[in-house]
């Protein structure tokens, strides 16, 4: 089951026996077990009904032990294991889960890791329950997540201003959420976010930002390029130059791509690169200024200067803003 298909059967009360949330992705784990957690009971019901472990505290026989008990005036016993992968011998549970009463509900949070599909336990809850992965997701699937979040919540947000928050929030997705719902508390529905509502409300310029440095190198555009540069070396904590270095070379990779394509429509390269269909004219005129040789030598500017600010092939007291000015120096002369 996916993601958007479990949260549609809990909005409609249709429950399983067990859930195995498992994965890389944090997000998706805890948005479903909340979800669990605060809608199968009712208030008064938790208080007796439903219980909350922790893996680095119990054992396979602790959790089995909370799940075999019968529920007090309520139709469900909820039992959640969170952290659930410091439990150890989770697959032991195989050995139990076919004597659960019909009445337990089970939510087990395994982030991080993953069952072997092809052992016992994952098979029956394949079979019986849910068992979902939760996979991370590339730093460019993240512009249409953030549409899609906020559409979900009737809000519409321009290009520009999902890429900006894309860029500067990188695929940390709690992180993202949170600073949506700040946009959806600070502005009505009928509003379109826009890029001086990210910049209002979350902090991110829309002048001096990861978007509008990426937009000047690729046009070629050297003052705008050297008074972002400037911008983010007076102001290092909050434009880091390892995250800058990191959509950079996103950047020149997509840039690559649409180089050796055959395909040129413009609706074929926003899928393949992963971009907004808005952005696609800015991508041509890029490949139009770097040749795919040019691209290569940017991807290994880019790599020596990840070494640089981590501190290799550097002297100790060349600063942030000075590596910012050799590294557009280099990129913007090929």
């Amino acid at each position: 089951m996916t993601y958007e298909q479990i949260l549609a059967d809990i909005k409609k009360r249709v429950y399983y026996p067990i859930y195995f949330l498992m994965g890389e992705e944090p997000f998706f784990i805890d948005t479903i077990s909340n979800e669990l957690e605060n809608t199968i009971l009712d208030e008064a019901e938790r208080s007796f009904n439903q219980v909350v472990l922790y893996g680095s505290d119990v054992s396979v026989n602790d959790i089995m032990s909370q799940a075999r008990a019968f529920p007090m005036m309520s139709d469900y016993l909820v039992v959640i294991v969170k952290e659930a992968q410091n439990v150890d011998n989770i697959d032991s549970l195989a050995d139990y889960i076919e004597k659960l009463p019909p009445t337990t509900i089970l939510v087990i949070n395994y982030k991080y890791k993953k069952l072997d599909k092809r052992r016992a336990l994952a098979k029956y809850i394949d079979k019986k329950g849910v068992l979902f992965e939760s996979k991370k997701l590339y730093d460019n699937n993240i512009p249409e997540w953030i549409t899609k979040y906020l559409s979900a919540k009737k809000y519409n947000i321009t290009p520009k201003a999902t890429q900006m928050i894309a860029d500067f929030l990188g695929n940390d997705l709690h992180r993202v959420r949170n600073e949506l719902e700040k946009l959806m508390v600070a502005l009505p529905p009928s509003k379109r976010i826009d890029d001086a509502d990210v910049e209002y409300n979350i902090g991110i310029s829309k002048d001096f930002n990861v978007f509008e440095l990426q937009k000047a190198i690729g046009s070629k555009d050297l003052p705008k390029a050297n008074r972002i540069i400037n911008y983010f070396g007076d102001n290092p904590k909050e434009n880091p130059i390892f995250m800058v270095i990191s959509v950079l070379y996103g950047y020149y990779t997509k840039l690559l791509k649409l180089h050796f394509s055959k395909d040129k429509n413009k609706s074929t390269v926003a899928t393949m690169l992963g971009v907004n269909l808005f952005f696609v004219n800015d991508y041509f005129e890029a490949v139009r200024n770097y040749s795919w040789t040019d691209c290569m030598n940017c991807i290994e500017v880019l790599r020596e200067f990840d070494l640089k600010s981590k501190g290799y092939n550097s002297t100790s007291d060349i600063s942030q803003k000075e590596l910012y000015r050799e590294m557009l120096f280099k990129l913007m002369k090929n």
